[in-house]
């Protein structure tokens, strides 16, 4: 037996991150077999590996490391996924949640260490600070079930920060008491310095991803920057005397519109992050806690007791009592309660803060009876936090499920991609993944139509490749796409037959241009695709990625409220924008502004919607005035014939051409009633060569934009 435990603690840095992958790997299997939440099995295995369990492994500096790196991956994915809007327009709550969290479990904590354990007054001031904070140890629950946006969340994450904060400054008031530069002029510094920190990261943060992200789409350079940026503004919160979690958190928030929730990129963070970082986080946790001194008597049963039970019995009120008052349904109170209620390795720091400041010669603030007490209450609240946070997760989601299952059935979404140019097909897939619905989780149809002539075995194989291209991209964002290259004597035919075939919705392709201003803007082949199809058509242009749009401005033509369409287009541009975090603006009149006003307002509040009059259509030219280099310039057009045609819409063509060149540019072509006449013409070798020649000209007009 000793020859073997001579082998322990493991000291190799292979087998150590072995033991840990292997934790990471069986905690959830098992956890899930005996239905708890895998994250109490991080803690758990931390507890049994750690140097107080059996002393598998000793929690050296790549503990430290790694799990420093988590908790700051939990921070900054909480100011990622927040719902910018809902955080301005819920501030009043989360000021109000915010104290409540915070100062009613410091005030019930110093009162019981006072009077129940006869802790001095510092010293309770100190539990109390501890108990007033809390960690989001529970937030990679909220993750899974896909609740990040929920108001419930965001009052809760809102909240923790400025607890946190709180208890943070109270900690530094009392730390500063006990040294000498106390006073009204240290307060004074740390003002400045947060100012300027603030400030900073405001102006500066923005400017640089701004330029980042347009210039460099590799997507390993763009995840390398993104946690650049975070573990800078980590380290300047560091220096200005605040806990790097607050850094992580708000480069989070500046960082939010930037990467949509939907985006490969985002997929990739939430990846690194819940697959090793915060799991090596929950492992470090675990290994800081004792259980043996729960066996070492009564007495500190009953501290441990008393420090678990008011501090938790505080964050439940503070809870309970705001979802009441916020007039919130039971499962929020619920998420609200168990996402404050836990304290993680924040908690041992704090306590480690108290151990450095000495009241006496050879006498410190905290004790070992103290430091023994905290960490055993953090595996306490962390069981209870996760098991709370799962059980309300799984209400939340049913009672969504249940409201959107009408819908969901109702919707026959399923979006067709027509990509044939690798320099724009990345653009036009961001641009399906922003406007599909991520709750049907149906997957996209892409498909390249080669023209069968001498030269389409070569077109093929380089449609293949392209597909398979953006098949991966695709994949990276967790979203499954079928692909289908096919041969054609007359390419808007081979579209629209696919278009059959794959049951699809609506068509998302690329905008064909002329280089000059030309009556026949859409040219045959686009006047073959939507006079033979009464479903859906966008054609896009991109001058600058998505993600660095700022707003989306809508053209809406009168009358377009009375169009089988108009619902459609509306939710997809709307999906946009609240992916986007974007503002949007309609343009249009007054009776179809009401309409869409009413739309946003049930189905989208937290989109950032703007309605302008715009009398007549001929004021169109007008608008181009308004639109900046990172707008989005949207127009819904109209088949002849329809109602809301017009015979202005003869001259949009030239006026796109003429007001709006160099600029984002989408138009959408509404789904309307009945079987759309299939076109008896064939494509005859004059054709074929007109069609050539827009593709050629599109791919001038590319080149031309690139080279400005």
């Amino acid at each position: 037996m000793d020859s073997l435990t001579s082998y322990f603690p493991i000291t190799s840095p292979t087998l150590i991150f072995f033991v840990v992958l292997l934790i990471i790997l069986f905690a959830p299997i098992i956890m899930g077999k005996l239905r708890i939440p895998h994250i109490i099995g991080m803690v758990l295995a931390g507890v049994l590996v750690g140097r107080y369990g059996l002393n598998i492994l000793e929690r050296d500096s790549s503990f430290e490391l790694f799990g420093k790196v988590g908790l700051l991956y939990i921070m900054f994915l909480a100011g990622l996924e927040m719902d910018h809007e809902s955080l301005k327009r819920n501030s009043r709550r989360i000021l109000l949640f915010g104290l409540l969290t915070c100062f009613v479990p410091l005030l019930l904590t110093y009162l019981m260490s006072m009077w129940l354990l006869g802790y001095s007054p510092t010293a309770s001031f100190l539990l109390g600070c501890i108990m007033a904070s809390n960690t989001l140890i529970a937030y990679p629950i909220i993750s899974r079930y896909g609740l990040q946006r929920d108001s419930s969340v965001m009052l809760s994450v809102g909240s923790s920060m400025l607890s946190l904060f709180m208890a943070l400054m109270m900690l530094a008031a009392l730390a500063a008491s006990y040294g000498e530069n106390a006073g009204f002029g240290f307060w004074l510094l740390f003002l400045v310095k947060f100012i300027a920190f603030f400030s900073l990261l405001m102006v500066v943060i923005p400017k640089l991803v701004r330029y980042f992200l347009r210039r460099y789409s590799d997507a390993i350079m763009q995840f390398i920057f993104v946690l650049a940026v975070m573990f800078l503004s980590s380290a300047l919160s560091e220096a200005i005397g605040v806990e790097g979690i607050v850094g992580a958190f708000l480069s989070g928030l500046i960082l939010n519109r930037y990467i949509p929730h939907v985006s490969p990129l985002m997929n990739r963070i939430e990846f690194i992050g819940n697959a090793l970082f915060i799991p090596y986080f929950l492992i470090g946790v675990g290994m800081l806690i004792n259980v043996r001194t729960l066996f070492e008597g009564a007495h500190m049963l009953w501290i441990v007791a008393l420090i678990a039970f008011f501090g938790t019995f505080g964050k439940a009120l503070a809870a309970y009592l705001s979802s009441l008052l916020f007039r919130l349904p039971k499962a929020a109170g619920h998420m609200m309660f168990g996402l404050t209620c836990a304290h993680a390795a924040g908690a041992i720091a704090m306590v480690m803060v108290g151990m450095r400041l000495e009241v006496s010669p050879g006498h410190y603030l905290v004790n070992d009876e103290i430091l023994n007490g905290v960490v055993i209450m953090i595996l306490i609240t962390c069981i209870i936090s996760t098991l709370m946070t799962e059980h309300a997760s799984q209400q939340i989601v049913l009672a969504n499920s249940q409201k959107l299952s009408v819908n969901s059935q109702e919707d026959d979404e399923k979006i067709l991609l027509c990509v044939k140019y690798p320099d724009i097909a990345p653009q036009l897939l961001e641009l399906s993944m922003m406007m599909r619905n991520e709750k049907l989780n149906r997957g996209l149809v892409a498909l390249n139509v080669v023209y069968d002539d001498n030269l389409s075995a070569k077109h093929r194989e380089e449609g293949i490749h392209l597909l398979e291209q953006l098949q991966r991209r695709a994949a990276a964002g967790d979203i499954q796409m079928q692909t289908q290259v096919r041969l054609a004597t007359n390419i808007a035919n081979g579209i629209k037959h696919a278009f059959r075939e794959f049951g699809a919705s609506e068509i998302i392709m690329g905008m064909h241009v002329h280089t000059d201003i030309s009556p026949k803007f859409w040219g045959e082949f686009i006047q073959s695709l939507y006079n033979g199809l009464n479903r859906q058509i966008v054609l896009s242009r991109f001058v600058q990625p998505l993600n660095t749009l700022r707003r989306i401005q809508v053209a809406v033509p009168s009358r377009a409220e009375f169009e089988p369409g108009f619902h459609r287009w509306l939710e997809r541009l709307a999906r946009m924008a609240g992916n986007l975090d974007c503002r949007i603006q309609f343009h249009g009149r007054n009776e179809s502004l009401e309409l869409i006003r009413e739309y946003i307002n049930n189905r989208h509040p937290s989109v950032r919607a703007e309605y302008t009059y715009m009398a007549h259509w001929n004021e169109l030219p007008r608008l181009a005035g308004n639109i900046s280099d990172d707008h989005m310039f949207v127009v819904i057009t109209a088949r002849k014939g329809t109602i809301s045609y017009k015979n202005a819409l003869e001259r949009l063509p030239n006026e796109l051409m003429q007001h709006f060149s160099g600029k984002n540019l989408m138009i959408i072509f509404p789904d309307q009633h009945g079987d759309a006449k299939e076109e008896s013409m064939t494509f005859t070798a004059a054709q074929h060569q007109e069609e050539s020649s827009i593709y050629d000209s599109i791919s001038r007009w590319i080149n031309r934009y690139r080279s400005q």
